[in-house]
């Protein structure tokens, strides 16, 4: 199948006139701050045009690593067209940040959606998803929790781009770099943390060189988790073992196994009212079950890679990664409520779901650097197979007695704090006493997945002033489904798509870049877990990316981004007469990013989005805010005492595609203290919410919105030897 963009039915004069005076706005905003350095200048180097086989590398120009990242190029970051966020682990440890979910919330273009209490979930541009996140590169789809122990930097890619990344990834993808062996320099580091709801963390990362052609490193954590909600508990731990290896002067092996321990309590918070915003009253009540709303994950994942240079000119890098999920939940939680007309009673659904997945991955590259003429070429010839294995079931829960007609999974209970339920035991709103079994079953498939895919891009430096991306991917997406419960649901379907990507860079200074760009991605019926064949027969849905933008390092400190874009999505879906139509929606926006250093001792970051977008009904999509806005300022007050503040800003979106639950806008302040014991030891302390603002920053649905934490704080001491 070949993708081909189709024109927006939507476009609106006066929409555009919306978008460019936001973009004034946004501009106007950020400048104000005088805002210094580009996304890489974490550490003063000089630029490089070196491509270093068997070093971590990151410089003013370039973000290249010893295993596959999310660019797959040694492009510099001002080059590449498309908008693109990059926190290091140096800012994950200093804002305290222990969660994907806290870098989402200060990265604009996306945000966080709830996950059910159970899972990552983030809205890329509009579009919410829990299958694009990436480990290295590699496809890492199942839904959890993923820890950040071990990452070195994480990355986040707005907008479509199947060329690198295959399916999926309609709003961008989300791609962890972790730590490998250090062949230079041996090392020690730990780091405990304390937080005021009594939750801990231990962490490790320690690096020995082995020889001067090995090394070994461990990164290890353990965590107990409690928050301000009544039975928040669990407690999560992983070991993270590498090995690098240097085979030759041109060639390097990276081994590593990780595995993953996680149990946690869910909660799916709380309901909305009559105004259709969330019920402030109900703030400190669990809808669900204390014993059982429950969820636990063990994960074993191997990766290796081999990178191998021909020459100064030509490299390639070949990866293999084999993970065995166990992942289990179960839980109850509002399913609908009317303050309207029984204010008093709530009733609850749940089910119990577990999901066995083994996923293969190999990919390998090759990266050929060249010249024809007076024109330079980087060239990337890539191929992937991924092999996915998958079994998951839901049960439904049957209950003693019903209290909704004809609906044995429901029960309505008064709302009181807590419920009278626990245990899948207690008292309904009748005053009779119920009990429940996960005995209904809702489905029970395998699936078998086979992807095999090619990919071939070219990046064409023109003149000093102008550079064009060119490139294309092949892919071959093959399932079968085997329905345990019933035969006669038994399918497969095999989709191929070519999806296309190009870009356009005009450099009228080397400090500057202006860019175009258009991308596509695709989804095949069966969906991001592809738990069933979806509407079987019918096309991918498809998504489009224009982007247009400016990256400017406007000193040898200071840096501005800035990008308009539109996606749109053709959902294909079955017209209920043997045929197919296309439900289309358009997202229209702006993101602006703005990051460095204005003096020696003070750093600061920002960033603006402006998201609009239209559903083919004429409704505006869920959990699309219209602005967010975040802002964070490091100043180093002495060479013992540093200081930071930030903010982070949400307008209100609507909570589903019927724009009736509301979710309302919220500004949240942060702050924290570093203290330099020693050269060697730090104290720290991040608080979050420093004015006790009553917010709710996410949802899943109309029923199930989360609660925001009051003020509350982290202690950690850092040592490093």
């Amino acid at each position: 199948m070949n993708m081909k963009h189709t024109n927006s039915t939507h476009q609106r004069n006066q929409h555009w006139k919306a978008l460019l005076k936001n973009a004034v706005f946004a501009g106007t905003l950020l400048s104000a701050f005088s805002l210094p350095h580009s996304i890489l200048h974490a550490t003063e180097v000089p630029n490089e045009e070196a491509y270093i086989l068997d070093e971590y590398v990151v410089t003013n120009q370039f973000l290249y690593t010893d295993q596959i990242n999310a660019l797959r190029t040694p492009t510099p970051i001002i080059n590449v067209p498309q908008s693109l966020s990059i926190t290091s682990f140096e800012e994950i440890e200093k804002r305290g940040f222990d969660s994907v979910g806290d870098i989402v919330d200060y990265t604009p273009g996306v945000n966080n959606s709830q996950g059910e209490g159970h899972r990552d979930s983030v809205v890329f541009r509009g579009v919410r998803s829990t299958a694009d996140f990436y480990i290295d590169g590699v496809r890492d789809d199942v839904q959890y929790y993923r820890p950040l122990y071990n990452v070195e930097q994480l990355e986040i890619l707005r907008g479509p781009n199947a060329l690198l990344f295959g399916r999926g990834g309609a709003g961008g993808i989300l791609n962890r770099v972790t730590k490998k062996g250090n062949l230079t320099d041996s090392f020690n580091e730990y780091a405990f943390r304390l937080d005021t709801f009594g939750g801990a963390e231990a962490r490790l990362d320690s690096n020995i060189v082995t020889s001067e052609d090995s090394a070994f490193r461990l990164n290890a954590y353990y965590e107990t988790m409690k928050n301000h909600r009544d039975f928040y508990d669990g407690e999560a731990y992983g070991v993270n073992p590498t090995f690098k290896y240097k085979l030759g002067e041109k060639t390097t092996l990276d081994v590593s196994y990780e595995y993953l321990d996680q149990r946690r309590f869910i909660d799916r918070g709380i309901p909305t009212g009559t105004d259709n915003k969330p019920i402030d009253a109900f703030d400190g009540i669990i809808f669900g079950d204390p014993d059982l709303n429950e969820s636990t994950l063990e994960a074993h994942i191997f990766r290796a890679m081999v990178q191998h240079a021909f020459s100064k000119e030509l490299k390639a890098n070949v990866t293999a990664s084999y993970g065995d999920y166990d992942k289990f939940y179960q839980n109850f939680y509002a399913s609908a409520y009317d303050q309207a007309t029984t204010p008093g009673e709530v009733i609850l659904d749940g089910y119990v779901d577990t999901t066995k997945r083994q996923n293969l991955v190999l990919s390998g590259n090759l990266i050929g650097e060249f010249e024809t003429g007076a024109i330079e070429h980087t060239l990337l010839f890539g191929a992937e197979y991924i092999n996915t294995s998958s079994d998951q079931d839901r049960f439904n829960p049957v209950w003693s007695i019903q209290t909704v007609p004809g609906r044995a999974d429901l029960q309505t209970f008064d709302v009181t704090n807590p419920l009278a339920l626990n245990g899948g035991r207690g008292v309904n709103a009748n005053g009779n006493a119920v009990s429940v079994a996960f005995t209904d079953p809702n489905d029970d498939t395998s699936a078998e997945l086979d992807v095999f895919s090619l990919y071939l891009q070219d990046e064409i430096k023109l003149t000093e002033q102008l550079r064009v991306v060119l490139g294309a991917r092949f892919d071959s997406f093959e399932i079968d489904i085997e329905d345990n419960l019933n035969a006669a649901n038994d399918g497969s379907q095999k989709d191929e798509a070519v999806t296309p990507r190009g870009g356009i860079i005009y450099k009228p200074q080397e400090a500057i870049s202006i860019y175009a760009s258009y991308s596509e991605t695709f989804l095949p019926q069966s969906g991001e877990q592809y738990a069933n064949l979806g509407d079987e027969g019918l096309d991918p849905n498809e998504f489009t990316n224009l982007e247009a933008g400016l990256k400017w390092d406007f000193s040898s400190r200071l840096s501005i981004t800035a990008a308009i874009f539109q996606i749109q999505q053709d959902i294909v879906q079955s017209d209920g007469l043997g045929g197919s139509e296309s439900l289309e929606t358009e997202i229209n926006g702006i993101e602006t990013q703005l990051r460095g250093r204005i003096s020696k001792d003070w750093t600061i970051s920002a960033g603006y989005s402006y998201l609009d977008g239209e559903l083919d009904n004429g409704n505006t999509p869920q959990e699309l805010p219209t602005h967010m806005f975040s802002i964070w300022n490091n100043y180093q007050l002495n060479d013992k005492l540093g200081l930071g503040l930030g903010a982070t800003y949400q307008s209100s979106s609507y909570i589903t595609n019927t724009e009736t639950a509301e979710l309302p806008g919220y500004i949240r302040f942060d702050a924290a203290a570093y203290y330099q014991i020693s050269e060697n030891v730090r104290l720290q302390i991040n608080i979050e919410n420093l004015l006790d603002e009553n917010y709710y920053p996410n949802a899943h649905s109309t029923h199930q919105v989360t609660v925001g934490a009051p003020i509350n704080a982290s202690f950690s001491i850092t040592s490093r030897f």
